[in-house]
């Protein structure tokens, strides 16, 4: 639930303040005056992309900060902010912790589920109608819907391997030819995965054998050898003991220096070790480069690197073996595809199936709230059409689209062909508070979408909306009194003449009493007037 909203330079608005109630919240004001800012606000507020053209001219940059109540048993709430420079650089904040746009999105931005105008062409898409369906009930589709795409993989994968082996099985002797003489080459020399790798090491150890072993030779004889490090040690040891009794203090140096002795003799006795491991066998050494040399041949024509070489490998060995015996691995790859699509074929039943019973459900439900909306006898129903096999694809094998008659002895039509601005209006809002009862946002922001809607439909709309904003946060930007009337919390916006900078100046100011009835009578007959007041204040008793 959104606490409060503040917006500074945002479009025409230099600094507004919004705090929407727990239900009912409604924006209203005249055209022009600045409202959809608003609407941008809570759209930064909620996570979605902000354009630097926002940024309210003569500023360096728009600010966006809210506080968000949600389910998580927070006492303060949690506070975002959002800036955006008229450079075009962003900078998101949540709860003082920097954060990115789709982190807010994913987060708190999904507590609020914003509906526009873009609703109205979301609704009239067929291509969206598959998915709102399936978002009605998608615990009823997710075991038919894992099981679809999981079939759909496998025969998708069986269909390549299929043409993979016709292509095979058809290569010209060409290509046979080649093939063969790749795969005899390559095994010749039989590289293994990794092998120039080690190789590499292998060799750069050998070459500077003599080096490393003069190295340790000579490390050790400095150890080792008449008046080396070991003897001076010994005897520095020997004196130190010697003149121990006219100094304590000698004993401790020399215990120290008989520890480093025993790493001394440790050390030279590894370096021998090491030094006696080292093989010069100039014959092993020429083998090695002759081993580099042709695995790198390999390289240079089928790399370049080996895993290339080995890949080269493997499709030139699968065609060979398929010249071999092409028809009876064009006879298993036929089966397996013929298995594969049989399984498929069911996972499309069965998913079929079970659209259609979420399909019906979420019609029966949306025409319920069109019946409260002074929509009698107008119905939607969900039409599923099996696509022909070349368009199916992971979501399914069927198209869904939502039809409209307004009455029972009509037929069925697409809905954007038949239903008015009002009744799209109210379809839209119907669909929205379907979806809504099984959603998780907790914030509903309605942009006007009372469109094309007045008189007695006007009441039933206002009451749909209120009726929602019962069980969660609504707020919404409207031009109906009706639904003004409903709000428990109300803002008129206004647009101000140019100050002295020459910008217009949108101001948000939140209204009760005789200002809510001056204003719900401006909404009824542009003007306010004894009638049209007397008409604002039946409205609020009702």
């Amino acid at each position: 639930m959104i606490d409060e909203l503040s917006v500074t330079n945002l479009a025409l608005i230099a600094e507004a303040t919004l705090a929407p109630g727990a239900h009912l919240t409604v924006i209203t004001g005249e055209t022009g005056s600045g409202k959809t800012a608003l609407v941008e606000g809570l759209k930064l507020l909620a996570g979605e992309r902000g354009q630097a053209t926002a940024v309210r001219d003569g500023a360096e940059a728009l600010e966006v900060a809210g506080r968000i109540f949600t389910d998580d048993e927070s006492e303060d709430g949690h506070v975002v902010v959002r800036r955006l420079a008229a450079s075009g650089r962003g900078r998101v904040s949540i709860d003082g912790a920097m954060a990115t746009v789709a982190e807010l999105a994913e987060g708190l931005g999904a507590t609020v589920d914003l509906c526009g105008q873009h609703e109205h062409q979301r609704l009239l898409s067929p291509a969206n109608h598959l998915a709102i369906v399936d978002g009605f009930d998608p615990a009823a589709l997710e075991a038919p819907k894992a099981a679809w795409e999981e079939a759909f993989a496998k025969a998708t994968a069986a269909r390549a391997e299929l043409r993979r082996v016709r292509e095979l099985s058809q290569a010209s002797d060409e290509a046979l030819s080649e093939a063969s003489f790749v795969l005899a080459r390559i095994d010749a020399v039989a590289p293994r995965a990794g092998e120039l790798d080690e190789l590499r090491e292998t060799l750069r150890s050998a070459e500077h054998a003599d080096e490393l072993l003069a190295a340790l030779s000579g490390a050790r004889e400095a150890l080792v050898e008449d008046d080396g490090a070991i003897d001076r040690l010994s005897f520095a040891i020997s004196e130190l003991r010697a003149q121990a009794a006219h100094d304590p203090a000698l004993s401790e140096l020399a215990g120290s220096l008989e520890e480093a002795l025993f790493e001394a003799e440790d050390v030279a006795g590894t370096l021998r070790d090491r030094a006696d491991a080292v093989d010069i066998d100039p014959a092993e050494l020429e083998r090695l480069r002759e081993r580099q040399a042709a695995l790198q041949g390999l390289t240079r024509s089928y790399g370049p690197s080996l895993e290339d070489v080995l890949e080269r490998r493997e499709r030139a060995a699968a065609l060979v073996e398929a010249s071999r015996d092409s028809s009876a691995l064009l006879a298993k790859a036929t089966k397996r595809a013929r298995a594969a699509e049989a399984r498929l074929a069911e996972a499309a039943d069965a998913l079929d199936g079970a659209r259609r019973r979420v399909a019906d459900a979420f019609a029966a439900s949306v025409n319920a709230q069109l019946e409260g909306l002074e929509m009698k006898g107008a119905e939607v129903s969900v039409e599923t059409e099996r696509l022909p096999r070349a368009r199916w694809s992971a979501q399914g094998p069927s198209r869904s689209e939502i039809l409209y008659r307004a009455n029972r002895n009509l037929r069925w039509r697409p809905l954007a062909k038949v239903a008015s601005g009002g009744e799209i209006s109210r379809v839209m809002l119907a669909v929205r508070v379907v979806e809504d009862a099984r959603g998780s946002a907790e914030t509903i922001v309605f942009d006007e979408v009372d469109a094309g809607v007045g008189g007695h439909a006007a009441l039933s709309l206002a009451r749909t909306i209120a009726e929602l904003a019962r069980k969660r946060q609504v707020i919404c930007v409207t031009h109906l009194a009706q639904v003004a009337a409903e709000a428990e919390t109300h803002y008129v916006v206004t647009k101000e003449e140019a100050d002295a900078d020459g910008i217009p100046e949108t101001r948000l100011v939140p209204v009760a009493g005789e200002e809510r009835e001056a204003e719900i009578a401006r909404m009824l007959a542009g003007s306010v007037t004894e009638t049209s007041l007397a008409h604002a204040r039946e409205l609020l008793e009702r």
